[in-house]
């Protein structure tokens, strides 16, 4: 794939003295889904901000399509559509009015049948000739998307598309952003719902304190980054862990009914697995049952930005180095 957004060295700092992305370098794939994860005031809304020509950034360049934003700003807000985070919009208009607008200010001709598409698309249509201010919190979020696909960009900046919706609603959005992408659409979500980017992106970047910690592709980061645990269901609790299994980094859990073994996913033999439960059935310790966990992408995701650095061996890696 090519990159449609790539973005160098970009930066913003504010007269406070706060800086708010620190030299932060990025690619976005054409027709990927792309999920920014990150803490509030992590800096997703900033760099987004910035890429979508809103905020104007103190060092750096971005190119959308080939185009500068700054040189090429017409081309580069054409290609673009954006979902802000926070609902702006004319309560006393009516839906299919102000999705008209909005196609109408890129000096697109007026199209009924492709507003009708998005409008059936997004479960609108019901309520073309509703006015803003009748609708619910959810419908007036789909209005906003609607907005911004009026105009047939390229490109679609989701910010927290899901917050403040219920979960019914939030994986509606789910399928409609996979429906997107399945005509061409790239789409850019920043999200702190760790379930959400785990459901949908391709890629997942992390971003904290305005420095981009990594990207990678959502599996691959699980696997390379993702650990796993063994617990061995004990027959008899245990009051201490035996000396002799003091070279594995194990904890008693359930009150010393259980003994839970973390251990690197990627090391395959090299687990010690076998060798600690040869050594367990050496120590005459009985147990009823085995289980073990993958780690999801949110105990990567909080170990990153509590670490406040990359972890070691990971590849792949774009952004600012420490």
């Amino acid at each position: 794939m090519s990159s449609v957004i790539s973005v160098r060295g970009l930066g913003k700092s504010y007269a406070s003295g706060h800086v708010a992305l620190h030299s932060v370098d990025l690619d976005i794939e054409e027709g990927e889904i792309f999920a920014l994860l990150g803490p509030n005031g992590a800096g997703k809304t900033t760099l987004i901000s910035i890429i979508c020509g809103l905020v104007t950034s103190s060092s750096g360049q971005v190119l959308v399509g080939g185009h500068d934003i700054i040189h090429d700003y017409r081309a580069t807000r054409e290609a673009i559509g954006l979902v802000p985070q926070e609902l702006h919009t004319d309560s006393f208009e009516k839906v299919i009015s102000t999705v008209r607008f909005s196609r109408g200010l890129f000096g697109k001709p007026r199209d009924d049948a492709y507003i009708e598409k998005i409008l059936r698309d997004l479960t609108l249509w019901d309520k073309r000739d509703a006015k803003i201010m009748e609708l619910s919190g959810g419908m007036k979020r789909r209005v906003m998307i609607a907005k911004a696909l009026a105009h047939e960009p390229r490109i679609l900046f989701l910010d927290e598309p899901t917050a403040g919706v219920d979960v019914e609603l939030r994986k509606d959005m789910w399928r409609l952003v996979r429906r997107l992408r399945e005509t061409g659409v790239t789409i850019i979500l920043t999200t702190h719902y760790i379930e959400e980017a785990e459901e949908m992106a391709d890629r997942v970047g992390v971003i904290s304190k305005g420095r981009l910690m990594l990207v990678e592709d959502k599996d691959a980061l699980m696997h390379k980054l993702g650990s796993k645990t063994l617990t061995i269901h004990l027959e008899t609790p245990l009051a201490t862990i035996p000396a002799e299994l003091s070279r594995w980094n194990l904890n008693l859990k359930s009150e010393g009914g259980d003994l839970e073994y973390l251990f690197d996913a990627r090391s395959g033999e090299g687990s010690g697995v076998s060798a600690l439960l040869r050594e367990v059935d050496t120590l005459g310790i009985g147990y009823t049952d085995l289980s073990t966990r993958q780690s999801s992408l949110e105990d990567i995701f909080v170990g990153l930005v509590h670490a406040g650095d990359v972890p070691a061996g990971t590849e792949g890696v774009e952004g600012e180095k420490a």
